[in-house]
């Protein structure tokens, strides 16, 4: 058996030597994932792990094990490969027996072949997911985990083998496009055959949407959902359990990197003149071009652990169901009080000093679906806050500073052009036989902070009239429905929407808000950048446990506090039958809730419940106030 300090390095050799002591008995498989799961719990080993996240693929050893946090764009076509194969010696006649898990290409010695008629032969089936980096993931998410890792990555021993590997599959077209690839790549010019500086190595790993593939004129589509993203796309190829994930699943993998050469696509004219029988090629060549990506852009990860992830937040223990962090938990939920007040504060502060709109903003960011009855997804709480600035930058401003608290996020500008040209929806491309991605193809818990102040009157044309009814859908019923071409396909979702408007929004939401500003910045950019600063780093990241960690608890009501609910309900019909509706219950017992785990409290209390009634009041004085001064339904 290899020596244990090889599991990072070398894990195939681990494999290996399991595979040959326990072979033919089946349980090696079982065996290989017992192993590497008792090695990641030991003393924070996971930190060991390099992750795809932080480190450019050319700085990693190929055949080592790595980690990558990602969500599920896209699932292939299961795909059959020999699990276990028999190698002949041509020379001595000596039979072999070798796994084909975990790897791309199966291994034979020179004078080997494969003995494809064996009865020893097994052959497995695995699942290809393609992955992308989580969507929007805020950078101080990415800076987190980057400290937090002990990984130890050499660019001058692993970096110059796989520009040598590289280089067989780009020789030839780099001859081609020698400048042009890099400018597209990385945004400058350059030396495409290796001889670059380290510095400028670190950008490569950081691809936007499009990369120009070897052998390939067009361009390849990275398919991130939002534009502007960076980061690796991967090929996951998941061997056991693989029905358990799904698309749009938040996933860490940690697996066998592999990068050879020969995964990439051979371009036309050598598949022509492969001799091949052309129906014996069932693949288009755009699928090919699309499912055989270049593995030095996207690379393969062989999975051999894999779990869904409840959160993207660094400063949470991973799975709160643990004794260590039920520990960590109990200790901040005693701290509660202050953190909360401290963010109302700021929060008020970033409002223009309305601290009525910051009470909602903390119930809106800690809200989460948290079951669905029948279709109606319960615990999503839409506000809509109306009465913002139009003529400043308030929105854009106000998207960065909720960018500092939650994990991950997206800025959508709402404009005629943008709804008229932008792809919400993901879409089916039977070309291509795969989901190209949409706006809306986003992780659950994402925030999506929707800016309607700059919009225009104009034209919707078809397409906008059906992003304003995707966005419409997210809103209401925490679905998208994906576009199939011959039918559409509902994918649940968990999104938090806060839309900002002058007036009441185009779209539908739970909670209307209207900002009564106290204080008027002569300039905005200026005071929202100062509220940054003056916040501590370890007060900042104690708001991020804060909303992160809400999101994550049980909340219940006692038998004895709902019927003096439904008591109190009817005193109210009696007063003015008018006045409250069963909507209005729903919306009290919803603001009841996140108030009450606002504070930490996991029951509804009789005074939480007075607390929502009252703060409900408010909120519908101002909005009958504001309809009083304009004359204007809002």
């Amino acid at each position: 058996m290899p020596c244990v300090g090889d599991w990072l390095n070398s894990p195939l050799s681990i494999v290996q030597g399991i595979f040959a002591q326990n072979v033919p008995n089946s349980d090696w498989e079982k065996k290989v994932t017992e192993y590497f799961k008792e090695k990641l719990k030991e003393n924070n080993a996971t930190n060991w792990v390099p992750s795809l996240n932080d480190v450019p693929v050319h700085y990693l050893k190929p055949n080592s094990l790595v980690k990558f946090r990602c969500m599920v764009q896209d699932m292939f076509d299961p795909e059959f490969y020999m699990g276990v194969y028999e190698t002949v010696d041509s020379n001595t006649n000596a039979r072999v027996l070798h796994f084909g898990k975990y790897r791309d290409v199966a291994e034979c010695g020179p004078q080997q072949e494969i003995d494809l008629n064996s009865s020893q032969t097994v052959t497995s089936e695995r699942q290809t997911f393609y992955c992308v980096p989580v969507p929007g993931e805020s950078a101080w998410v990415k800076e987190a985990y980057i400290s937090a890792s002990q990984a130890r990555v050499s660019p001058s021993t692993s970096y110059t083998p796989s520009r040598h590997k590289r280089s067989y599959e780009e020789d030839e077209d780099m001859d081609l496009h020698p400048s042009k690839q890099k400018e597209q790549h990385t945004g400058s010019g350059g030396d495409i055959h290796g001889c670059v500086e380290p510095k400028r190595l670190e950008t490569e790993a950081s691809a936007g949407h499009h990369v120009i593939s070897p052998n390939c004129s067009p361009p390849l589509d990275l398919n991130f959902p939002l534009p502007g993203e960076k980061g690796p796309a991967c090929l996951v190829k998941v061997y056991e359990s693989w029905e358990s994930f799904k698309v749009n699943d938040v996933l860490e993998v940690f697996g066998v990197l592999s990068v050879d050469p020969v995964l990439s696509i051979v371009n036309s004219e050598e598949r022509d003149g492969s001799g091949l029988d052309p129906m014996e090629c069932m693949d288009t060549a755009e699928e090919q071009r699309v499912h055989s990506p270049p593995a030095s852009l996207v690379p393969r990860i062989h999975v051999i652990l894999a779990h869904k992830l409840q959160h993207i937040n660094p400063l949470l223990p991973a799975c709160l169901n643990e004794e260590e962090s039920k520990t960590f938990v109990s200790n901040f939920m005693s701290e509660l009080s202050p953190v909360r007040a401290e963010l109302l504060g700021f929060l008020t502060h970033a409002l223009l000093g309305d601290s009525l709109a910051a009470e909602y903003l903390i119930l809106h960011l800690i809200s989460t679906v948290y079951a669905r009855r029948d279709v109606l997804p319960l615990g999503k709480f839409t506000v809509n806050l109306s009465g913002c600035p139009r003529s400043s930058t308030f929105t854009e401003h106000l998207y960065r500073l909720i960018q500092q608290l939650v994990p991950a996020s997206y800025h959508l500008r709402m404009s005629i052009e943008s709804m008229n040209h932008s792809r919400f929806i993901p879409r089916k491309d039977y070309t291509a036989n795969r989901l190209l991605s949409g706006l809306l193809q986003l992780a659950s818990n994402t925030s999506l902070v929707i800016d309607e102040t700059q919009l225009e009157q104009g034209q919707l044309d078809t397409a906008g009239v059906h992003n304003v009814t995707a966005l419409g859908n997210l809103i209401t019923w925490q679905k998208v429905e994906y576009d199939f071409n011959y039918h559409r396909m509902e994918f649940p979702c968990n999104i938090n929407v806060l839309i900002t408007s002058e007036g009441r929004s185009l779209l539908p939401s739970d909670c209307q808000v209207h900002l009564q500003p106290q204080i008027i910045p002569p300039n905005m950019e200026e005071y929202m950048s100062s509220l940054l600063t003056a916040v501590l780093p370890s007060v900042l990241n104690k708001f991020r446990i804060y909303l992160s960690l809400l999101r994550l608890l049980d909340y219940s009501i006692s038998e004895e506090v709902t019927k003096a609910v439904e008591e109190d309900f009817v005193e109210m019909r009696k007063n003015n039958p008018e006045s409250v509706t069963a909507d209005d219950l729903h919306k009290m017992l919803l603001v009841a809730r996140f108030l009450s785990l606002s504070a930490g409290q996991t029951t509804l209390s009789r005074e939480r419940w007075l607390r929502a009634k009252q703060l409900e009041a408010l909120r519908k004085a101002r909005l009958q106030q504001q309809k009083c001064v304009n004359g204007n339904e809002l």
